[in-house]
């Protein structure tokens, strides 16, 4: 085992993605059942995502899944990745995590993203458009959400049962995300392993730009990305194909669709720019038999400096990815795995 891989946090965010022949209910079910394996595995947290409108997704409220999440864990932190702070007024958001954390001490993380809705039609129903996402209203919304759980209010009004609550804030970002995270002193979450050289270009960013906090006294980097271990490369580089080609889908087509099987992908002839998407999906995704992936996140660890990676593996063989995720604890010597 590396030494490396051995003094890094390992943990999961799941997107709830819904599986060709299955639905949304069933997506869900699966996301609470994954959380228990994923305990039992000795991974750190378990995160979970916020998306609206998206066929493929089931997971539309992220702190109600986060709640079912909770309720049937023991140990594992539990949050999300992200709640999209533009798409929500951020006292609210601040009474969300408050009962979370009120029900579950202790255990409570809460990741926030400045993404809005994927098309025109769910930011006109969020009543957002694109420039809600800006660095200046992110980080303004930021601030008044912090501001809540600590008791500075805006209007008077006191945040219930929220202040007076530590609810790890984590912020998920690129570009100027990162710098908004190193002004407000938190914890980075960054990715995508796609594009490692940019993303190792925002670490720099935060390490050098980070101003201590109430909430982190130091920089605290978490990377995030696909990892898919298997016993041959044929096998990882399998796992990884539905996810793959939904989002080649999505570029083309402009709808992310269900998870589709393996075989039938491969069948597929699919037009140039179909296959451009396709293939640039796959790239930079760590995977691999368990000696490659161990030895290319070694490498990712040591240049980003990160203390923890976040796994955001899905797949529509269950079975393959849940296997994928017992090997990656069993190569970072997590739990009982």
């Amino acid at each position: 085992m590396s030494s490396v891989l051995a003094s890094t946090r390992f943990s999961v965010l799941d997107r709830s993605r819904i599986r060709e022949g299955e639905d949304g209910p069933q997506a869900l079910r699966d996301t609470v059942a994954f959380a228990r394996e994923a305990e039992r595995l000795g991974y750190h947290r378990f995160w979970v995502s916020e998306h609206h409108g998206v066929p493929g997704v089931a997971g539309s409220a992220p702190t109600v899944l986060a709640a079912a999440v909770a309720a049937t864990t023991a140990t594992i932190r539990v949050g999300t990745g992200g709640v999209m702070l533009p798409n929500h007024q951020p006292l609210v958001v601040a009474e969300q995590f408050g009962v979370l954390e009120s029900l579950f001490p202790g255990r409570i993380d809460m990741g926030l993203g400045r993404s809005v809705g994927f098309t025109d039609g769910v930011r006109k129903a969020l009543g957002r458009d694109k420039d809600a996402a800006g660095s200046d209203d992110f980080a303004g919304q930021l601030a008044e959400l912090l501001g809540w759980f600590a008791g500075t209010s805006p209007t008077g009004v006191r945040a219930r049962p929220a202040e007076g609550l530590r609810v790890p804030p984590f912020v998920l970002a690129m570009g100027e995300g990162a710098d908004i995270a190193a002004a407000a002193g938190l914890p980075l979450v960054i990715g995508d392993l796609r594009d490692a050289e940019r993303m190792l270009r925002g670490v720099e960013r935060y390490r050098a730009a980070f101003r201590p906090s109430v909430w982190s006294p130091e920089p605290y980097v978490v990377v995030s990305g696909a990892v898919a271990v298997a016993a041959t490369e044929r096998e990882a580089r399998r796992l990884l194909v539905p996810e793959a080609w939904a989002m080649a889908y999505s570029r083309t087509h402009g709808s992310f669709p269900p998870l589709a099987p393996v075989e039938r992908i491969e069948a597929r002839t699919m037009t140039a720019r179909e296959r451009g998407f396709h293939d640039a999906a796959l790239a930079g995704r760590l995977h691999g038999t368990p000696e490659r992936v161990a030895a290319e996140l070694e490498s990712l660890v040591v240049r980003s400096g990160a203390q923890e990676v976040l796994v955001t593996t899905s797949g529509y063989d269950r079975v393959a990815m849940l296997d994928s995720y017992r090997e990656l604890a069993r190569l970072a010597g997590l739990g009982t795995a």
